[in-house]
């Protein structure tokens, strides 16, 4: 066998390397092996020829010789055998490489290969970026992102607030929904910095959570993403490449990640996202009509924006969504009308629904339809035509050209082409049968009925416009508001509808206010909310107990819902340690209290390694000298961020006093048996 029916035959192993129709996804593989992608490199070792063709052994340690292996699939990628790399290959080279065959269009901008730390509290707070750089700053990032010791949890359900005793892992259920019988099956609320619990969920979650939705701040100027405006875009990608990165990873083999944005980032955070989950596992942008012009007071700003966005990838490119349908209009094309349909098919007449409704009004055409109706006589047949589709939607059809039929089916589209008016039935065994009409195919109208919220309504498949979904009116939704806005619940539905099903885990790391939460916890998901913000009494907690209680918002009324309250959630945080101090410094009106933390500060804290205190206390004069912003960036600079919250690691470390009951959650999340 060649080398490269090899090759192909091992990488067809992995079906996410194979198109639908069989073929091998060259540009897939070529953008695995320029990054050095293990499940890859594993496929190559797992074949004795392959072996030794692309690996070179370097003192008993196997090294994949990629500039080989990248080459011998460019060069195979044209023909089918190596009788010259350059027939019909035209085009310009960077390298030796075809620009057509180079993965290195890319996103790029400045701290990109860093870790932006990012944990503001408030939603007015403005902070300065703390970039750590992944190559320079190793050991800090590694410190920086390890798990977090948990804190203050609690258990809410109908009886209202409990102490945590432990983490539910219902072993029936892991099995039904294919999980590791030990996967914790309580809906959870997280409150802490949102990159960090990411990194904390990953112990517990990693490649198990079906669908993952997220309202990022947008960068708008006026929305919570507040950080130093002289990077504000560089701070806005990496804190969302660095959140995206890990999001990826939670995600299971046949999940989706839907985020929302505007129209400011769309075009970047489409790029990011093209390159985290790959452009072969990008789904249709849905557009989808949030706002309208009844409220818009300027005159000047034309086109005026009413849309929103939400960008969608799955984990894998054979992902295949849920079949969802909508609520549509009658279609024309339903035009004629079986007037016997009780006989059999080669017996039925059809007859045009317009002749039906003329006749109704005694008109022999349409003229004199117009005639007796004026200008609305258009409008006047539709919706009589609609009326009496509705009412016999099963003698009501439309005259359609069937898609690729078999030969047999040709045969009889053929021969109802030549003998006219009369119906002819294909019968078939494990299907509807099929009906010919003068080389046309009947659709039934009654096919397009199916159940919209409890009601039996003509309907159409879902498409990536989403109209149908109000913005307007949602302050009451959960008993909860907030200032920048809040998303429709029935939105929430639609995306859930789509990507998951009942008990499939859903994570929303910029949970807000909590619709998705809400929504999960209405139709029966299980959900992951993380929030690092302080929103107060719109806390979404607040949201999850009304909830709990019944309230009947939203898509509390829906027939598929009928949302009546119950269900329990366990709400926990990242344990702080520095990130109090700094929450501190940031809530600090005047130098006396900045000075009284300070003292707390030198009792309390951990400083960074080359903060002299005593010099700090000689020059106090110079402190007190300084703005009230000077003063509060001064004092966060001695803070040591790797402190930010208690790692796992120290979690039986004096110095940072974890009680009994932080240490009987942690190790629970865990599984720590010590």
């Amino acid at each position: 066998m060649k080398l490269y029916e090899t090759l192909e035959q091992q990488l067809k192993k992995e079906p996410n390397f194979v198109t639908d129709n069989g073929e091998l996804k060259k540009w897939v593989v070529l953008n695995k092996a320029q990054n050095f992608d293990e499940e890859l490199i594993g496929l190559l070792l797992d074949n004795a020829d392959l072996k030794e063709k692309f690996f070179v052994n370097v003192k008993d340690t196997l090294v994949f010789n990629q500039n080989l292996f990248v080459q011998f699939l460019e060069q195979k990628n044209y023909l089918n055998d190596s009788y010259t790399q350059y027939k019909n290959k035209v085009g310009l080279t960077i390298g030796g490489k075809y620009l057509k065959q180079r993965n290195e269009v890319a996103l790029v901008w400045p701290f990109k290969d860093c870790i932006l730390e990012g944990g503001q509290s408030r939603e007015e707070q403005k902070r300065e970026e703390i970039f750590f750089n992944e190559i320079l700053a190793q050991d800090e990032i590694t410190q920086l992102l390890e798990p977090k010791v948990l804190t203050n949890a609690k258990v809410f359900d109908k009886e209202g607030e409990h102490p945590f005793s432990s983490f539910t892992r219902d072993a029936e259920l892991n099995k039904k929904r294919g999980l590791p019988e030990d996967t914790i099956t309580d809906n959870l609320i997280i409150k802490g910095n949102n990159l960090l619990a990411l990194h904390t969920l990953k112990e517990e979650f990693a490649g198990k959570v079906k669908l993952i939705y997220i309202d990022p701040p947008y960068n708008t100027g006026n929305d919570s993403f507040k950080y130093n405006d002289s990077f504000n875009q560089s701070s806005w990608l990496t804190f969302m490449r660095n959140r995206l990165k890990e999001a990826h990873s939670l995600l299971s083999k046949n999940g989706a990640i839907f985020v929302s944005i505007n129209h400011i980032e769309i075009g970047y955070l489409s790029l990011l996202l093209d390159e985290i989950f790959g452009q072969e596992n990008k789904l249709p942008i849905i557009t989808l009509k949030a706002g309208t012009t009844a409220s818009y007071r300027s005159i000047n700003d034309c086109p005026v924006n009413v849309t929103e966005y939400v960008l969608a990838y799955s984990k894998t490119s054979n992902f295949r969504p849920n079949a969802v349908y909508r609520e549509s209009k009658y279609s024309e094309d339903y035009s004629h009308y079986i007037i016997n349909k009780e006989e059999s098919p080669d017996k039925w007449q059809l007859k045009p629904l317009t002749d039906i409704i003329h006749k109704k009004y005694r008109c022999e055409n349409w003229r004199e339809f117009k005639k007796k109706f004026g200008a609305n006589w258009k409008k006047k047949r539709y919706e009589e035509m609609e009326a009496f589709a509705i009412e016999n939607k099963d003698s009501v059809v439309s005259l359609n050209t069937l898609q690729k039929p078999s030969k047999r089916i040709q045969e009889v589209i053929d021969n109802s082409r030549v003998t006219r008016n009369k119906v002819f039935e294909i019968s078939r065994e494990d299907a509807d049968s099929i009906y010919c009409f003068n080389g046309r195919t009947l659709a039934f109208f009654s096919s397009k009925f199916r159940d919209i919220d409890g009601d039996q309504l003509p309907s159409e498949i879902l498409t990536n416009l989403w109209t149908d979904i109000s913005f307007l009116g949602l302050g009451p939704e959960g008993g909860v508001t907030l200032e920048n806005g809040k998303k429709p619940e029935y939105l929430l539905k639609t995306i859930l509808e789509l990507i998951t099903s009942h008990n499939d885990i859903v994570l929303d790391y910029h949970l807000g206010s909590g619709t998705t939460a809400a929504v999960c916890h209405k139709m029966g998901r299980q959900y992951i909310g993380v929030e690092q913000l302080d929103y107060g009494d719109n806390d979404s907690v607040i949201r999850l107990k009304n909830v709990i209680n019944g309230e009947q918002s939203g898509i509390s009324d829906y027939e598929d819902v009928k949302w009546q309250g119950g269900g329990s959630f366990v709400y926990f945080e990242l344990k702080k340690y520095n990130q109090t101090f700094i929450e501190q410094i940031e809530a600090a009106r005047d130098t006396n209290a900045l000075l009284a933390i300070w003292e707390q500060m030198k009792a309390k804290s951990f400083l960074n390694y080359n903060v002299d205190i005593k010099k700090q206390e000689e020059h106090i004069d110079d402190f007190k000298a300084l703005s009230l912003k000077e003063q509060k960036q001064h004092l966060c600079e001695l803070l040591d961020k790797n402190q930010l919250y208690v790692n796992l690691s120290s979690l039986n470390d004096a110095d940072f006093a974890c009680t009994d009951e932080e240490k009987k959650v942690t190790k629970d999340f865990y599984q720590i048996k010590k």
